[in-house]
């Protein structure tokens, strides 16, 4: 793992310097050292000595005639090995006054041994021309470095500046970058991503592992090996994430642009520490496309696995709602209460070591897929939502999907755990740890079918007369919820048996039926749900 330089990536490289018009009218020959032309020219020394290697201080291209130089083959090899000692770039020699046809063979071995590149010229060249040339194009190549980062940091103060978003932030930079970029924790799991348009998968495969290969050296280092630029994200001593960019060996650009991502990306964590975790909102994406079904499952398994979990079932669909009918409403429907039961359902999962998919995807419920590999599916489940009502001390709501096979399967226990939520909090007695369809029953058949506009006709059919009366419907719905026992459902609603018996007769007045009919009691039951189902 090296760290990056942050000025030698601005400079040309010994090919570049060979490809300028003024060396090519010297027709260059590379002879020795052809692998290292990828090598950076920070300068251009012109020495007719032969004790150069103390006049250098590392990047040098060096233009000789070879007219100080040795006939004897031990003083080239050490004229050479001094070159490469002091970290020179390159030999340019001019075979005019010294040499006419090539240059020693001692010469040209010991460039071969250090990978020197050995560059000889046949024709005569100014090689002041040179200079100029060569320190024209540095200069040119530092300005368009300085201009592209003055830009950058315009780029990244304005997105900090706005509060954008981590997608945002990530987005920015892969455009700018035009490679992928990831922001993952310090554990190796994926928190987002920007692909560059290069498939997800490949991006995010196997990812933990080779994260945990590249070992972070400094604040930001990139890996050769690996083709990983990586810097840390955090702020006042707090790190908690990486940004990886993913390519070849960076510019001084992208550098900067890691740099300053991974700066914005840390401001974003402090600015928003109240709110919703960056864990969350990950979460909280791949649950939403999960349920929405348009993004391919291959991807969403991908970006699962990076998050550390693995949805190749079987999973299971959970929901988790505050117990909104015996708990004060206003305190509880906040975004943070949520924020919070989803934290606590994330605690939980934890604890029993259960890999999950946590997040709040509207305005009442925690959604969540449960990943079970190898494990009785009933107990899992029974220890999870215990812990999950432990963490929040408050009533809750905890339903569970049909367990399901695949990541194919998931938006059908997702959508089933949301409806038996639902249904459960008018039949919750809390002896529950969690509730299934099957727990549910009538009201869990209404709720899957309650889209249907023949099941809200049925219910207007049955209780038009009275639906704009809330008194009348709440003493039937009384007499339904005690199964038809008039005197308990008067004390239950608080009301004298007198008055209640009243109401009574004026509902069977108004609908035209017997209350004291089974049928007609079971019809009227099945249409207030229904109706309440359709307008809570």
């Amino acid at each position: 793992m090296e760290l990056m330089s942050q000025d030698v990536l601005a400079l040309p490289t010994v090919s570049e310097v060979l490809d300028l018009p003024v060396l090519r009218r010297g027709k260059p020959r590379v002879i020795a050292g052809a692998s290292g032309l990828d090598r950076r020219v920070r300068w251009v020394h012109v020495a007719e000595i032969a004790e150069i290697g103390a006049l250098l201080s590392g990047g040098e291209l060096v233009l000789t005639t070879g007219i100080a130089l040795s006939d004897e083959p031990a003083e080239l090899v050490r004229y050479v090995d001094e070159l490469a000692a002091a970290g020179a770039c390159g030999l340019v020699v001019e075979l005019v006054r010294r040499w006419r046809d090539r240059v020693p063979d001692a010469l040209v071995d010991a460039a071969h041994r250090h990978d020197l590149p050995l560059v000889t010229l046949s024709e005569e060249t100014r090689f002041v021309s040179v200079t100029e040339a060569v320190v024209a194009r540095i200069r040119d190549a530092q300005l368009a470095e300085l201009r592209a980062t003055h830009a950058i940091h315009e780029t990244f103060t304005a997105l900090t500046t706005s509060g954008a978003e981590p997608a945002s932030v990530l987005r920015e930079a892969s455009r700018i970058l035009q490679r992928p970029v990831v922001l993952e924790t310090m554990a190796h799991q994926v928190l987002a991503y920007d692909a560059a348009g290069q498939d997800p998968v490949a991006v995010l495969s196997d990812w933990s592992e080779r994260s945990r290969s590249v070992v972070q050296s400094g604040r930001t280092a990139y890996d050769a090996d690996r083709e990983w630029l990586t810097t840390v994200v955090g702020a006042r001593g707090d790190d908690w994430g990486r940004l990886v960019v993913l390519g070849p060996e960076p510019a001084h650009r992208h550098v900067v642009v890691a740099e300053r991502a991974a700066s914005a990306l840390a401001v974003n964590r402090l600015v928003t520490r109240d709110r919703e975790s960056l864990e969350r909102q990950t979460h909280r994406t791949l649950i939403t496309e999960l349920l929405a079904g348009s993004v391919e499952t291959a991807d969403l398994a991908a970006r699962a696995a990076g998050v550390g979990v693995p949805l190749d079932g079987p999973l299971v669909g959970i929901a988790v709602r505050p117990h909104t009918t015996t708990t004060p409403a206003p305190a509880l429907e906040t975004q943070q209460a949520l924020r919070d039961l989803a934290e606590a359902t994330a605690l939980a999962a934890r604890k029993a070591k259960l890999p999950v998919l946590v997040g709040v995807v509207d305005d009442l419920t925690v959604r969540a897929v449960v990943a079970l590999p190898g494990a009785d599916v009933d107990a899992a489940l029974h220890r999870l939502a215990a812990d999950i009502r432990r963490s929040a001390a408050l009533p809750l709501v905890v339903a569970v999907g049909t367990a399901v096979g695949s990541i194919s399967g998931a938006r059908r226990t997702l959508t089933e755990a949301a409806q038996v939520a639902e249904a459960a909090l008018h039949v919750d007695d809390g002896t529950r740890e969690f509730h299934r369809l099957d727990d549910v029953r009538l009201r869990g058949l209404l709720h899957l079918l309650r889209g249907d506009e023949r099941l809200t006709a049925f219910a207007e059919r049955e209780l038009g007369p009275i639906l704009d009366n809330a008194r009348l419907l709440e003493a039937l719905r009384a007499l339904c919820r005690h199964g038809g026992n008039k005197s308990v459902a008067a004390s239950s609603a608080h009301v004298s048996r007198t008055a209640y018996y009243g109401q009574l007769a004026r509902v069977e007045q108004l609908l035209g039926v017997s209350l004291d009919s089974p049928e007609s009691l079971m019809s009227l039951h099945v249409a207030l749900l229904a109706w309440d189902m359709h307008r809570p």
